[in-house]
């Protein structure tokens, strides 16, 4: 009988066991499968906020740029990261960011003066006129984008390099790299790295207009030619080539470091009555020719003629006739001026 008791007592503590054992294994399944339920929607709904969040962001940046015309910092920062366009010029995408960039760049230092030379109304009716020229703008530096691409031009980092090391002593002051920074951040609202895709755009813009412009091309030679033949005789090419040309005198001595598209710092090379020859005007919209009438050690007298490019503009005009621009956001003011902003500094 004893040993009956023992075995069944035993049994039983076995039974009790294993009995616990499905109880606390039962507790933790109850637990388990909630948490993994609640996890599961923790994800969807963590997914779902996200995409309305975005949707949201989307709809609103569609809104400030496209709709509400927008032109502050944040967004111009935005654009920069993603690369939405303002326009297209025959399916050439012009990127948002340097339609803000060129407009803010005209915009800032006027803004800043607005409290005592403009009143509201005169800074909307900059603001409509710098956003229609920023925008054309914009619209021809991509057009000489596509171009670019077509006639392989490239413009390279050392050539940018270069322009900007140039810009540095413009006007006859020289400057250190850190403080010219400083002058287009607070002038102009513009970084190095803006200031320097501004320059890139011009330097781009100008090696096309040179390479399509047969036109000017063979009216700088002849002149050049012409020159050479009449002994320098600059009324004399004048009054022959008539308004393919345009003839300038200064009437006087001037500052040899005026900005004149570069005319003065070479005529500061040359001694009276000699020619300069044909170069590129640094605003590169055409071909300059110069002779030193008179010098003295920080001024000169001089002429000139200039054989602007032209081929350029009346292919974007007729681009512009024929309904291939696209522009995706509304200016104001339509009628304002037609693309006038060039790189700040020139």
């Amino acid at each position: 009988m004893n040993l009956l008791k023992k075995k069944d007592t035993k049994k039983t503590e076995q039974e009790k066991v294993e009995a616990r054992r499905e109880e606390v294994l039962a507790t933790g399944r109850k637990f388990k499968y909630p948490l993994q339920w609640t996890r599961h929607r923790i994800v969807i709904n963590t997914i779902l906020i996200t995409i309305i969040v975005v949707a949201m962001i989307v709809v609103g940046g569609w809104l400030a740029l496209y709709r509400l015309g927008m032109t502050d910092e944040f967004l111009f920062r935005v654009t920069k990261i993603f690369p939405v366009p303002v326009a297209s010029v025959e399916s050439e995408n012009v990127p948002f960011s340097d339609y803000l960039m060129l407009y803010r760049s005209s915009m800032t230092s006027i803004e800043r003066q607005s409290g005592s030379q403009f009143d509201e109304n005169s800074i909307e009716d900059l603001r409509a006129e710098y956003k229609r020229s920023a925008l054309t703008d914009a619209e021809k530096y991509a057009y000489a984008v596509k171009l670019a691409k077509e006639y392989n031009i490239e413009v390279s980092k050392e050539e940018v390099t270069e322009e900007f090391n140039r810009h540095l002593s413009i006007g006859g002051v020289e400057r250190s790299e850190e403080g010219f920074v400083k002058i287009i951040g607070d002038n102009f609202g513009l970084s190095k790295s803006e200031y320097e895709r501004m320059l890139y755009l011009s330097l781009l813009k100008s090696k096309v207009e040179m390479a399509i412009d047969e036109e000017a091309n063979k009216t700088a030679n002849r002149v050049e030619a012409t020159l050479k033949e009449n002994d320098n005789d600059y009324k004399a090419v004048a009054e022959e080539f008539g308004d393919r040309i345009n003839y300038q005198e200064t009437g006087g001595l001037v500052d040899s470091k005026n900005i004149d598209g570069g005319r003065a710092s070479e005529a500061m090379k040359l001694e009276p009555d000699q020619s300069s020859g044909k170069f590129i005007s640094i605003n590169g919209d055409g071909y300059y020719f110069v002779k030193l009438i008179k010098k003295t050690d920080t001024e000169v007298n001089f002429v000139s003629i200039k054989v602007p490019f032209t081929e350029f503009n009346k292919r974007f005009d007729t681009l512009r006739e024929e309904g291939k621009i696209n522009e995706l956001i509304e200016i104001k003011d339509p009628n304002a001026i037609d693309g006038t902003i060039d790189a700040p500094a020139d």
